[in-house]
């Protein structure tokens, strides 16, 4: 079993940054894909950014040129640089991976809240 432990979620004031840390640990068999999903009250949940184990990103156009997500493959640790914050941007913050073998987790969420 992978476990998915999420930091650096907060509050923060509109044009503030944040970083967002996700870790996996567990039985770890090799991570594919990480990304960060996000779901605000009311809306469905929608894929904020996703980084393979090449390197190749995608972001969400609403993100572009905001947000930055990077991995450290030794640390099986996935980021999300957010910056140029905007009210629209508050949602609870979930990474996820897929492993080579198409196993996939999800972390439990971290509330971020963008307000002045």
């Amino acid at each position: 079993q992978v476990q998915l432990v999420e930091s650096g979620g907060g509050l923060v004031q509109p044009g503030g940054s944040l970083r967002l840390s996700c870790a996996a640990s567990g039985s770890i068999f090799g991570i594919n894909i990480m990304a960060w999903y996000r779901q605000a009250p009311g809306k469905e949940r929608e894929l904020v950014a996703g980084i393979t184990s090449g390197g190749s990103t995608n972001y969400a156009g609403s993100v572009k040129g905001r947000f930055t997500i990077s991995r450290d493959n030794t640390k099986n640790t996935v980021y999300l640089q957010m910056s140029s914050l905007k009210p629209e941007d508050t949602a609870v913050y979930c990474c996820y991976i897929q492993e080579f073998n198409a196993a996939d987790y999800w972390g439990q969420g971290t509330q971020v809240t963008v307000s002045s």
